[in-house]
């Protein structure tokens, strides 16, 4: 049976999904060589390294809550997309003609604040142009979303490094700038499809019906107090593409005759996921709700938690088999465990919180929501950045200092959500956005 009107997307969003797709192609890309190309190319070593590209990740989730004021009280979110995307191209673009340190920090600067436009914004433009009472569409479209992320990061994982091993360091850093600039054309060409919310300088009083959204301070501090364990999970997250892709790069990598380049291991996460969304959401969730068991966000995001502990600990075991001494390094297929329960936690956790910030957020407040969802997530890199640039822990004390914090973040989580109030139907709020 076909679709009928109400069950389809509005024709705004594949110009959003395909931005996102290719945007996520240039970041993603990017960053999967470039701990490997600090290492390699600038000699820089790899416990700094590892802190290098976990301050730019933190600057990277910093930036948006500027971005998220700008939008939600200046331009609006098309606008601010629009404008602060161009800076995103610079950066490449620096980065693939300037090849030295200082060349690295304007490049990744530059990224750093177009990332602090469209973050925010993205997601949140994309639920605006879902019209109101239409909840299961809202949930179907992060999921087409974040499908779309992994989409592009996957082929931006798999074909920069080889760039990097095979053609040179200009060339693998110019090709994500390509993409961006794809991003950015696409994004402008759906200008004339969008529902836009004005910022909070220029919108009409609230109607009547507004009232019954809780006050915005209250809701504010209930979303903090979600948001703040989960720091933990993003102290843990991004060491795919830092410290896994170093542990990589010591790890034998031949697959059937061909040798991957480090860098195109961290494909696993983007890959995994891209089948671990529908999985879930046609089989695994449906069962679970068979059951007589609610499947609601913050359920799934405890037990997300929870489940990435256990990545860090299949780390730590790789970690010990690399350290023994034992002659031949073992085998990169050692990874896949470690980077399969980082993409079931990625699911539970990653996944279900777009659409939870989304939908708690209060009606003018969604870009600054969405802003302190990516502070949580600066907030631990930082922490990552400082363990590794501190260098108190190496090798398998190292990850194993990883897994005992996600556990007791885990157990913070897990007792938030319980306190967690049941929130009336706020989706009402949502749809007055649109």
């Amino acid at each position: 049976m076909s679709a009928t009107p109400r069950d389809r997307f509005p024709p705004s969003i594949k110009f959003l999904a395909w931005n996102e797709a290719a945007e996520r192609f240039s970041y993603y890309g990017m960053t999967s060589i470039l701990a490997l190309y600090m290492a390699r190319n600038l000699g820089i070593a790899e416990h700094r390294a590892i802190a290098g590209f976990q301050i730019f990740t933190a600057a990277v989730y910093l930036m948006p809550i500027v971005g998220a004021l700008i939008a939600d009280w200046l331009w609006g979110r098309y606008r601010t997309i629009l404008w602060l995307s161009f800076g995103y191209v610079a950066g490449h673009a620096t980065l693939a003609i300037w090849e030295s340190g200082t060349g690295l920090a304007v490049g990744l600067g530059l990224i750093a604040i177009g990332a602090g436009g469209i973050k925010p914004c993205a997601s949140a433009f994309a639920g605006d142009q879902i019209p109101a009472g239409k909840d299961a569409l809202l949930s179907r479209l992060y999921d087409l979303y974040y499908w779309m992320i992994n989409l592009g990061s996957t082929v931006g994982t798999l074909v920069i490094p080889m760039l990097l091993d095979r053609v040179s360091p200009r060339v693998a850093f110019g090709v994500p700038g390509l993409a961006m600039a794809a991003a950015l054309v696409v994004f402008w060409l759906g200008r004339g499809r969008y529902l836009h919310v004005p910022p909070a300088r220029s919108a009409p009083s609230p109607s009547p019906s507004d009232a019954v959204e809780p006050p915005a301070r209250g809701a504010l501090l209930r979303i903090v107090a979600i948001f703040a364990p989960v720091s933990a999970f993003w102290a843990l997250f991004f060491q795919y593409g830092s410290s896994w892709t170093l542990q990589a790069d010591r790890m034998r990598r031949d697959v059937l005759g061909f040798q991957l380049a480090a860098g195109q291991v961290q494909t696993l996460d983007a890959a995994l996921v891209l089948t671990l969304i529908p999985l879930f959401a046609v089989f695994v969730y449906p069962a679970v709700e068979r059951r007589g068991v609610r499947v609601t966000p913050l359920r799934k995001m405890s037990v997300g938690m929870f489940i990435m502990v256990l990545s860090f600990v299949a780390a730590a075991l790789v970690e010990a088999r690399l350290t023994a001494p034992s002659g031949a390094p073992p085998h990169v297929a050692w990874q896949i465990p470690q980077y399969l329960f980082l993409a079931v936690g990625e699911v539970l956790v990653s996944v279900t919180a777009l659409e939870f910030a989304y939908g708690e957020a209060p009606r003018r407040m969604k870009s600054l929501v969405m802003g302190l969802w990516y502070l949580t997530i600066a907030s631990g890199t930082l922490l990552t950045a400082l363990v590794a640039w501190a260098n108190r822990f190496q090798g398998v004390a190292y990850y194993a200092f990883f897994a005992v914090l996600m556990l007791v973040a885990a157990i913070a989580f897990a007792l938030v959500a319980w306190w967690y109030p049941a929130a009336p139907a706020r989706r009402g709020a949502i749809g007055a956005a649109a």
